[in-house]
């Protein structure tokens, strides 16, 4: 019973540290962006993070964790189970509702990985119907096949916390996403992408800090226990591939690019904690850096390419949650404990088959709204901000206005 309540309010902690991320998607999207489009951004974050967990209350958790199924989609009925709540041998690291509401925390993370990629030119409300359906359906049945116990599973493909299964799944979302919606205003000049620079650094900054931060429950909760060995070592893994990922993506800019970018600095943090989550518990110090390297240098190269293919994503998140989430995953078959040919083809196998069905469904989500109600705002709205169009209200009133 001691070891149970020292594992749970690990978990607990966890949870509280992958909820803490949602404030860190909130200030990297806000900081990256402009200033007009503040509020739409932070309204679609809150909405995530609501709506997801009741989702993920009333089916999702259900759908991802089906117990006995056909290894491709199982429902184990609606809402939370009192019965198996009350059984204090579920499990011997947490507790039934613990594991409800670190799990819940991940699901929420996959629709904000779309939030950012189609910042200030998405409508709200069909934005707010494709999370529902992605968050509420896709991403449980997609989780079941390898966490439930599905046939990814069976076939040994392995991801420790989710460079595929959360951070490749919102990529891919993400990537279909940018492409039915097309560039911003003034993103392409005569061919040439232009920069259209975010409105507030500092936020981003602090925003990455934050996402650091909360990578400590993210991948260290995936442990799912409080084991001293693992979890220690999960967290270093993390950190140094965050180190590395950042140092090298500022490098690798700095030569191609002649100045010191602080954005490309922030991604590459980022991309190495993506590149790290598949197999963080299974790589030593040096393997993790190697990991972080290759994933930091990646963001440089993904962002280029991204653009030149004319494709408009304002906060790098497909270069740093799907390319690098690819990268992660095909990693723990050449790093990790069970490294070989047959690790690297499992892992190949999960990397094509969250693909498929993550490309298939939102595509035809996205299609669907964007032929029966459109999912972009009209010229004016775009060039005046949706702040004042979608909501009403700016993010930062100018208070002089009101004095008497």
């Amino acid at each position: 019973m001691e070891l149970l309540t020292i594992n749970n309010v690990w978990m607990m902690i966890c949870t509280a540290l992958v909820f803490f991320m949602h404030l860190g998607f909130a200030f990297l999207e806000i900081g990256l962006t402009r200033q007009k489009n503040t509020l739409n951004i932070l309204f679609k974050n809150i909405f995530i993070i609501t709506v997801g967990l009741l989702l993920y209350c009333l089916v999702g958790f259900n759908l991802m964790y089906p117990g006995e199924f056909n290894g491709f989609i199982g429902f184990a009925g609606f809402g939370l189970d009192a019965v198996a709540a009350a059984d204090l041998a579920y499990n011997e690291g947490y507790t039934y509702w613990t594991d409800f509401l670190f799990q819940g925390m991940f699901a929420a993370t996959a629709a904000t990985i779309v939030s950012g990629a189609v910042a200030e030119r998405i409508k709200l409300v069909p934005f707010m119907i494709f999370t529902v359906i992605y968050v509420g359906i896709v991403y449980p049945i997609a989780g079941s096949w390898k966490w439930g116990g599905g046939f990814l599973d069976g076939l040994g493909f392995y991801d420790f916390a989710g460079s595929t299964l959360v951070h490749s799944v919102g990529g891919w979302a993400a990537l279909v996403a940018v492409w039915l919606l097309g560039s911003r205003i003034g993103k392409f000049k005569d061919g040439k992408p232009q920069a259209i620079p975010g409105h507030n650094i500092p936020l981003a900054t602090a925003g990455v800090l934050i996402l650091w931060l909360g990578w400590f429950g993210f991948n260290g909760g995936s442990v799912l226990s409080a084991d001293p060995a693992l979890t220690s070592l999960t967290l270093v893994t993390t950190c140094l591939a965050a180190a590395a990922g950042g140092v090298v993506a500022f490098i690798v800019s700095t030569v191609m690019y002649k100045n010191f970018d602080l954005t490309m600095f922030l991604n590459g943090i980022l991309g190495g904690l993506v590149s790290i989550t598949a197999g963080a518990d299974q790589m030593g110090p040096t393997d993790a850096i190697i990991i972080g390297t290759i994933g930091g240098a990646l963001i440089v190269f993904a962002v280029s390419f991204i653009d030149k293919i004319k494709l408009d994503d304002p906060v790098g998140a497909i270069a740093v949650h799907l390319i690098c989430g690819i990268w992660g995953t095909l990693a723990v078959g050449i790093f990790g404990a069970m490294a070989g040919w047959d690790q690297f083809l499992s892992q190949l196998i999960g990397v094509g088959s969250y693909a498929a069905i993550c490309i298939v469904s939102s595509f035809i989500i996205f299609f669907i709204l964007k032929k029966t109600v459109g999912i972009r705002v009209s010229e004016k709205e775009e060039l005046e901000g949706l702040d004042g169009h979608e909501h009403g209200m700016n993010a930062y009133p100018d208070f002089r206005m009101n004095e008497h």
